[in-house]
């Protein structure tokens, strides 16, 4: 069980040694510029390519004396290259390592979660596309409506994954930015082409105008996106909580062979990923405040946001994560009970279908509000109660008789209509 929390792919990508490797990567990358412009020998680039290293044992102990880790990283990294480490860090300042390296780390991270996305959108599909025909009770305010198909109610799921999709795609152009530009973003001690050449060896764009840091507005979108997200999978987790409840019971979490629901209650299945997935959806929401509340530095940089940042970057990306895996689980394993949806949809003898018998009547002649009057007190009258049957009510009626042969009040308690057109739905998300 363990295992399964440990998410390496995600995890790794924000763990210590791969934050100093984007520092290495960055600083690498911005040698290699210098010496393209002629500005460093080629034999030194290639003795600090191949010996550059570091040890993050090591530069904690030199941060714990000096505390800076950018000094701490770099007096590290020149006890392996010797002379040659001279050319490092020539120009810059530590925004530039920082936030460059940070580019990096958003970069594969957004990669990784469309990649989960895209297997959520794939299960998503599947599960529409065996349920086109299922016919289910539409809700409103929780009450029943009318009937549709769950899925249709799938398909709404995906499209707004499919949306979510889009959001990380614009997500990563967004963070993969940046900046070799020194203090205060000015230049004044480096040239724009080392930052030109470095972006572009490192697949970053340069920022168009850094201060000494990157615009916290770039993380506060990375930090949102992935909360709109995980609101998305809790609307999705939330549906399917609603849907098994006892007294509902049309769908249900798998419920693995050995697994237990209470320490108690020996009946209970539980769906408890569904639960986890809303609780760590707030988890998502409460950081989007701290991100905003990071947009507003002092002047031209302070750090401010770095604490926030060391914190909820990380957590952020391997939460979401975490819970695209989820809920992809849950979707491939959902038990789906298509007898429980149509008990449901009939429940007091077909009352949600009371929209077409008020226009079936109207079109036999009688005004729109005598028609209402008469639909609603027989839908009324069979309306929560034991044996209540609204169609029986309907067909003993003389009134409505009279004006409804048995085969049309008969056609009125059909879905057809409500599965007529949602072709359309169809194909718009290639279900």
């Amino acid at each position: 069980m363990i295992e399964r929390y440990t998410l390496p792919e995600m995890g790794g990508l924000w763990s210590e040694e791969a934050k100093f490797q984007s520092w290495l990567d960055v600083e690498i990358a911005a040698t290699a510029a210098q010496c393209e412009l002629g500005r460093v020998p080629p034999e030194a680039l290639a003795t600090i390519r191949e010996q550059a290293a570091f040890e993050v044992s090591r530069i904690l102990e030199i941060e714990a004396e000096v505390r800076h880790d950018v000094i701490a990283f770099l007096t590290n990294v020149n006890e392996h290259v010797g002379d040659a480490g001279r050319y490092i860090h020539v120009g810059m300042t530590s925004s530039d390592v920082l936030d460059t390296g940070l580019a990096l780390q958003l970069k594969r991270s957004v990669a990784v979660l469309r990649t989960e996305l895209d297997q959520l959108a794939a299960a998503l599909r599947l599960l529409a596309r065996a349920h086109k025909d299922t016919v289910m009770i539409g809700r409103s305010h929780a009450i029943h409506g009318e009937p549709i198909t769950f899925g249709f109610k799938v398909a709404g799921w995906l499209a707004e994954t499919e949306r979510n999709r889009e959001r990380l795609a614009r997500l990563e152009t967004v963070v993969s930015v940046g900046q070799i530009s020194g203090a205060m973003g000015t230049y004044a001690n480096t040239d724009p082409e080392v930052e030109a050449i470095t972006c572009r060896l490192l697949g970053l764009v340069p920022d168009t105008a850094s201060t000494q840091v990157i615009g916290r507005d770039r993380h506060a979108e990375y930090v949102q996106t992935l909360a709109l997200i995980g609101a998305s999978l809790e609307r999705f987790s939330t549906e399917i909580r609603n849907l098994q409840r006892t007294d509902v019971l049309e769908v249900e979490e798998n419920f693995a062979k050995g697994q237990k629901g209470s320490s108690a209650m020996p009946h209970k299945r539980n769906p408890i990923r569904s639960e986890r997935i809303s609780g760590l959806a707030r988890v998502l929401r409460s950081y989007t405040v701290a991100a905003l509340e990071n947009v507003a530095l002092w002047h031209e940089r302070d750090i401010s946001h770095s604490s926030v940042e060391r914190m909820m970057l990380p957590d952020c990306s391997v939460t979401l994560h975490f819970m695209l895996r989820e809920m992809t689980e849950v979707v491939k394993g959902l038990g789906v009970y298509p007898e429980n949806m149509t008990r449901n949809l009939n429940v007091y003898g077909g009352v949600v279908f009371s929209q077409r018998v008020l226009l079936a009547l109207v079109a036999a002649g009688i005004n729109r509000e005598e028609a209402y009057r008469i639909v609603q007190r027989h839908a009324h009258s069979a309306w929560n109660r034991e044996g209540g049957d609204f169609r029986a009510n309907l067909e003993a009626d003389p009134e409505v008789s009279s004006l409804l042969p048995a085969a049309q009040l008969a056609e009125c308690f059909a879905t057809d209509l409500h599965r007529a057109n949602l072709d359309v739905i169809w194909q718009r998300l290639e279900i």
